[in-house]
């Protein structure tokens, strides 16, 4: 498959800083880094934007990726993603969000074009700075916080070790999730991995 409609732009969502590297807030970065090493790709600090980005092909001739870690804090997220988008003219539909969702229990993946923030701050800023909630979100779910735990210092801890054991795989298949709607679409995507 050639990317005659041009690159994909792959946002994985997170915050900056080793201190929060481990944090369920920061699972888009996870799969982020593991699509930057499939495609044999570094990240860099981009010239135009507060991101690090990497770039690279799926496959020979294959579709473009434009992977971005934005520098900012999760609220701020848009800013870099649109001033991105907009260097490398990627419209608001060719834009994949990879974050957190507290409202899907852990370890299963949903895909979405469109649709609400569910209270996720990285997701509102990308809406309000691109100008639209139509682009496609790979939704990680990491379940509600146990008993009467603050959502906020929930998504900002770290996995848990039961949760750690089966990570690396769950990231894995995030980053398959991703390469699937750039190659076959979010519709087929959603019909191989929700049943899943």
């Amino acid at each position: 498959m050639t990317d005659e409609a041009g690159p994909w732009l792959v946002v994985g969502l997170g915050n900056p800083g080793r201190e929060y590297a481990g944090n369920r807030h920061n699972v888009g970065f996870m799969v982020a880094d593991l699509l930057a090493g499939r495609l044999g790709a570094r990240f860099g600090r981009h010239k135009r934007a507060v991101a690090e980005v990497a770039e690279g092909r799926l496959g020979f001739g294959g579709p473009k990726l434009v992977l971005v870690r934005p520098l900012t804090y999760m609220n701020l997220s848009g800013g870099p993603v649109v001033a991105l988008a907009q260097f490398h003219k990627i419209p608001a539909d060719r834009v994949i969000a990879v974050h957190d969702e507290l409202d899907i229990p852990y370890g299963q993946l949903r895909i979405k074009l469109g649709g609400g923030e569910g209270g996720h701050n990285g997701l509102r800023s990308m809406s309000k700075s691109l100008g639209t909630k139509d682009y496609v979100r790979v939704r990680f779910g990491i379940g509600r916080p146990p008993g009467r735990q603050d959502p906020a210092d929930y998504v900002l801890s770290d996995f848990s070790t039961v949760e750690r054991k089966e990570l690396e795989f769950l990231v894995d298949r995030a980053a398959d999730v991703v390469e699937s709607v750039v190659t076959k679409g979010v519709e087929p995507t959603q019909n191989a991995y929700h049943g899943a």
